[in-house]
Formats: C-alpha cells, structure tokens, sequence
C-alpha cells in the first residue's frame, strides 16, 4: 500500500500530499499521523521557510473517513486536532493548494493554513450538519472570521457545495488559478514567501493570528514580547547591511 501522507521538500518549501485519491484523501488515522509528523518535521528545520498542503489525484479532501470513524480510528492523533493540523498549526506559514473537492474537515483543514490557492473548480462545503455531525475541527469560527458572517451562516446551515468563484469573491481564497495549477502557484506564493526572513515570517504569522483576541490596551505590550527577539537577531543586522550594500540578503534563522 502506498503511504497514505507524502512529504518531501524543494527549494527551501516543505511540500505535504495527502495520498488516499481512492478515497478522495479522506482523513483516517494514518494520514492524521502523518501529517502532524510532517509539520513536526518541517517545523524544525531551518532550510524549510514555508509549507503547502495539498491532495493527490486531482482532489484535495473529502473530508473525515467515515468508515474509519465507524471502525474507531482517531482521525485527530499526532497533538495537532483533526488531520494533524486543525487544532495546532504550523508555526511556518502554511499554503492550501485546492484542486477538485474540500468538503466538511477537508474544507476545514484548508481554513487551518495561512493563505489558499484554489482550482477555478475547485469546491468547498461544510455538510456535517446533513449527516448528523457538527463541523468540530474549528470551521465554524473560522469561516465567519474570514468571510462575511450571513455567507459562512448559510454555508454552515445548507450543508451546501460552495464553487471557489464566490469565496474568491468574498475574499477567502487568494489566488484563483485553471485546474491543475493549484500546486504550481502555491510554489510560486511560497517562493515569494522564503524570500524573507524566517524569524521574522514566523513572528508575523503568531501576531497576525493571535491578535484578533488580544485587547487593545494590551495589544502593542504582546506585540513586543513577540516581535522583541527578531529586532535583536543575527537576521535584522544580515537586512540592514544587505539593505545598505544592495545585495540579497543571506538568512540565517537566528
């Protein structure tokens, strides 16, 4: 059998595939494994600035494997929630590449990474409520933080198939590409991405993502206890002299 999660990484990019398109890479408990071991993997290595995440055979999720689910298999091991990522993501940037379905924790995986290139047919949902479940991996609040509340209340409520058109419309995906081009541009986003500092990507991403909760009066303080460490690093002296002497700059992490 095939291994149902492949990793491997080009050009400084951790690239993630969930490997089951006999099954529309519905999650089971080996991909849940295999995913979080790969973000543990690529997490911690420091010539890997981005991930992308995708799905193999034209599709990039179904969803939960219900028949997995009815056998008693745990399709949120690894630490990280729901498909090794739902509930603890990537310090890195992470990029959903989305060709063919996401549907249900497939739709919620995707709203798990940091930024979404999708196929002009690709197709999102979130249909638990039609089979008896409730979208736990996090969807229902983060789909009315990304999209206009009334949208994500009628997608949640419908269980409906939702084309990539209108949530490129309402703002949820950032790059609308032909099918089959999903990988490929999410390669180009993430090569725009590793251009720059990996301290500093890594301190922009926890305060963009933490900071909608963060009260005001106490926003610029947290702010600082992130962001402190990466004015001081070897990394911010590499910018300002790469800067003054007009060359790329040489990253070191650190």
């Amino acid at each position: 059998m095939p291994d149902a999660v492949l990793a491997e990484v080009a050009d400084g990019i951790g690239i993630i595939t969930i490997n089951r398109p006999e099954a529309r890479n519905a999650v089971n408990e080996e991909v849940a494994g295999g995913v979080a071991a790969a973000i543990d993997e690529f997490d911690s290595r420091r010539d890997i600035t981005s991930l992308i995440l995708t799905g193999a055979g034209g599709t990039f999720c179904a969803g939960m494997d219900l028949k997995g689910f009815l056998a008693g298999e745990n399709s949120a091991v690894g630490g990280r929630g729901f498909g090794g990522i739902t509930q603890r993501p990537p310090a890195k940037p992470v990029i959903a590449a989305v060709e063919g379905y996401a549907l249900a924790g497939g739709f919620e995986i995707v709203l798990s990474c940091d930024l979404i290139v999708a196929s002009e047919e690709a197709v999102f949902g979130l249909p638990e409520a039609s089979r008896g479940l409730v979208a736990g991996a996090g969807g229902l609040f983060r789909l009315p933080r990304r999209i206009p509340y009334h949208l994500a209340m009628e997608i949640a409520l419908t269980g409906a198939r939702v084309p990539a058109e209108r949530l490129a419309e309402a703002g949820l995906i950032n790059r609308l590409v032909p099918p089959g081009a999903a990988l490929g541009q999410a390669r180009v986003l993430a090569a725009e991405i590793g251009r720059n500092a990996p301290l500093s990507l890594a301190a922009t991403k926890r305060i963009v993502a933490e900071s909608a909760d963060w009260p005001l009066a106490e926003a610029f303080d947290r702010q600082g206890e992130i962001a402190g460490p990466v004015f001081v690093s070897a990394d911010a002296m590499e910018g300002a002299v790469a800067f003054a002497e007009k060359r790329p700059p040489v990253w070191r992490g650190e």
